[in-house]
């Protein structure tokens, strides 16, 4: 294998194969980049058995191609030497001994190769009718409920992401028992079957990270054991997380004994400064005390001190509620909502606390209340 490239357009590319590289050395394989090249351009794949990322280099952006073939190569040592190269024109080539030797005008690198037959076979098949979406409403979706997601792998099933589609409408679901986020999307066109699969939060976080805001839609292509997402000249494959999810439609109430509909900003700051008197080894719990037309919020930390905050509400219901709850939680679940106002909804004092638009349904956070008494 031989090719002249450009440093900035082999370095973009990079940036996405090392996301695919295990950083674990229980197998070395799992932490190389295989370069593929073909007529049609260079392939850059990488994976660690559960998360795979192939990208296309279009003969194109190749300054100049010389000879075809494929090396494995360590993904740390290649990234950090192109990274570092100046922006000019970098030549590839396989030597004798399982070598590649990397030059530009005034730097000169070998590194060792991996055998190529020993990189995993990675299939990236693709369904006859995938399911497109718009990414930046993709992203956003994924990172308003990416939160709620479980980070104790005692309950694998919780530290993924619950997609469900049936007809035209998915809904994306994350919970860790103590929170849930619910995001609701129409699509275009009718799904033939239904689906319900389980996706690993952190690759999710890996794949929004490397979808570019432009017109191109974002393709999923979903199997049983896997979900393959493909747009431009990128292809990432996730493993599924096996197991049944639960079942939360029930945890969302349809009628409440109280809503309220408040500022957020000033609801969010109000919760930000109460909670610098309070313990996070007791949960960052805060107050929320709901009368008429007023919302009073309170903390303290007996050895230091306390805090109050009032904020004015519409209160239609005219009834009072004392409740307590994480800091935490309620920040992270009101900040992604995209509006100036927000409603709360109760059922009393340790039923769940649901907080939803004002005049949309299709993004719900619900808290589980902390009691206090």
């Amino acid at each position: 294998m031989k090719l002249k490239i450009k440093q900035n357009k082999l370095v973009e590319n990079l940036n996405y194969a090392i996301r695919g590289i295990s950083n674990k050395n229980l197998i070395p394989i799992l932490g190389c980049i295989k370069f593929d090249l073909k007529e049609e351009g260079l392939y850059l794949l990488s994976t660690n058995n559960e998360f795979a990322i192939k990208c296309l280099i279009d003969k194109k952006d190749i300054e100049e191609i010389i000879e075809l073939g494929e090396i494995v190569i360590s993904g740390r040592y290649i990234y950090d030497i192109v990274k570092k190269l100046n922006n000019e024109i970098i030549t590839i080539e396989e030597i004798v001994d399982s070598q590649v030797l990397i030059t530009t005008t005034n730097s000169s690198f070998k590194l060792n190769c991996n055998k190529s037959n020993e990189f995993p076979n990675i299939d990236l098949e693709y369904t006859k009718n995938p399911i497109l979406l718009d990414k930046i409403e993709f992203k956003t979706m994924i990172n308003q409920i990416i939160f709620s997601t479980s980070t104790q792998e005692s309950r694998p099933i919780l530290t993924g992401i619950n997609f469900k589609i049936s007809n035209h409408i998915m809904e994306c679901t994350a919970t860790d028992s103590y929170r849930l986020s619910k995001k609701t999307i129409e699509l275009n066109e009718n799904i033939d079957s239904e689906v319900n699969i389980v996706v690993p939060s952190k690759n999710l976080i890996e794949t929004t990270k490397m979808l570019i805001d432009d017109n191109e839609k974002l393709e999923l292509h979903i199997f049983g054991n896997k979900i393959i997402f493909k747009c431009n000249n990128i292809v990432i494959m996730s493993r599924l997380i096996n197991g049944n999810y639960p079942a939360t439609d029930k945890l969302i109430p349809k009628d409440y004994s109280i809503t309220i509909k408040i500022k957020l900003d000033d609801f969010y700051n109000a919760i930000d400064r109460a909670s610098l008197l309070t313990n996070e080894e007791e949960k960052n719990i805060i107050n929320l005390f709901i009368d008429s037309n007023r919302a009073k919020i309170t903390s303290n930390i007996p050895e230091i001190g306390n805090v109050e905050e009032n904020i004015n509400i519409i209160n239609n219901e005219n009834k009072n509620l004392n409740i307590s709850f994480s800091s935490k939680f309620m920040m992270e679940a009101i900040k992604v909502f995209n509006s100036e106002d927000i409603e709360l909804c109760f059922n009393g004092e340790i039923k769940p606390i649901i907080i939803k638009n004002v005049d949309k349904t299709d993004l719900i956070q619900l808290i589980l209340p902390i009691r206090t008494f």
